[in-house]
């Protein structure tokens, strides 16, 4: 891991872990939950307080740089230019409510739209994944993908969760999968099951929809720099404003592009 304390991805590893903390102190209380666009967006004061603690830790290196992230007035896009973060204070916000230990702060750092350096801590779970330009680890030790090479023996995960007006693509995103793969998981965090993926925990992910770069950057970077592929619904590149989001261990990648196919094309 890079060994400067003041370097992009030490100071999103530092800042994750300080939101990550802050929020555990919150976690099995009576904390109250509040709706944002929907029923089942939801949102603490335990998210808003993680998210300025994250943001506190990132402006006393980086003053000035822009800060995307899911929750109040930060930034909803990523610049197309320069440097920026990008925060999700408490990704898998639902599981956190319900006293499930999967939930985790993202930070990624980005240059011209590219990452950098990432971290996503579990704090519940104990677990810290974090990437750097040269690799992805879990609690400092290197990690890398699976190395399944057959759908039938794979475990695969749906990256994002459809809405209530989305359950047709739902249902033909489950069929793909309990007809492809030995198996499926669905976590509640997207960042969570990135992170996964990229330690050969899971074998693949896919989604049709377009993710939001706080559900998406940082993990995307894990598996990248885990040996992993990422692209788009289409086989391109992936990055933070694609339609579809398809992850694998690259062995399979081809079947889970297939299989994000079958879903349809709606990537709202």
């Amino acid at each position: 891991m890079d060994a400067d304390p003041n370097s992009r991805p030490a100071v999103a590893e530092r800042a994750a872990t300080a939101g990550a903390e802050l929020a555990l102190e919150s976690f099995r209380t009576d904390i109250a939950a509040e709706t944002k666009s929907s029923k089942t967006d939801i949102v603490t004061q335990a998210d808003r307080d993680a998210q300025a603690r994250v943001i506190e830790i990132i402006e006393s290196e980086y003053p000035d740089e822009p800060i995307v992230g899911e929750e109040d007035d930060a930034l909803k896009t990523v610049p197309e230019a320069g440097p920026a973060w990008i925060v999700d204070p408490i990704d898998g916000t639902t599981n956190f409510v319900n006293d499930v230990r999967l939930w985790g702060t993202a930070v990624a750092a980005v240059i011209d739209g590219e990452p950098v350096g990432a971290a996503v801590v579990l704090p519940a779970l104990g677990d810290s994944y974090t990437a750097d330009r040269e690799a992805a680890y879990l609690n400092g030790e290197q990690i890398a993908v699976s190395d399944t090479d057959t759908p039938e023996l794979a475990t695969i995960a749906p990256l994002m969760l459809w809405g209530r007006d989305s359950r047709e693509a739902y249902a033909a995103a489950t069929r793909e999968l309990v007809t492809r793969y030995d198996d499926m998981r669905r976590f509640g965090s997207a960042q969570a099951t990135l992170s996964l993926i990229a330690a050969g925990s899971l074998d693949g992910g896919f989604t049709n929809l377009v993710s939001h770069p706080w559900d998406s950057v940082a993990g995307v970077h894990f598996v990248r720099q885990a040996g992993g592929r990422v692209t788009d619904r289409h086989g391109d590149r992936w990055r933070h404003d694609s339609p579809g989001l398809v992850v694998s261990n690259g062995k399979l990648h081809d079947s889970l592009l297939a299989a994000t196919r079958g879903i349809g094309a709606d990537d709202a």
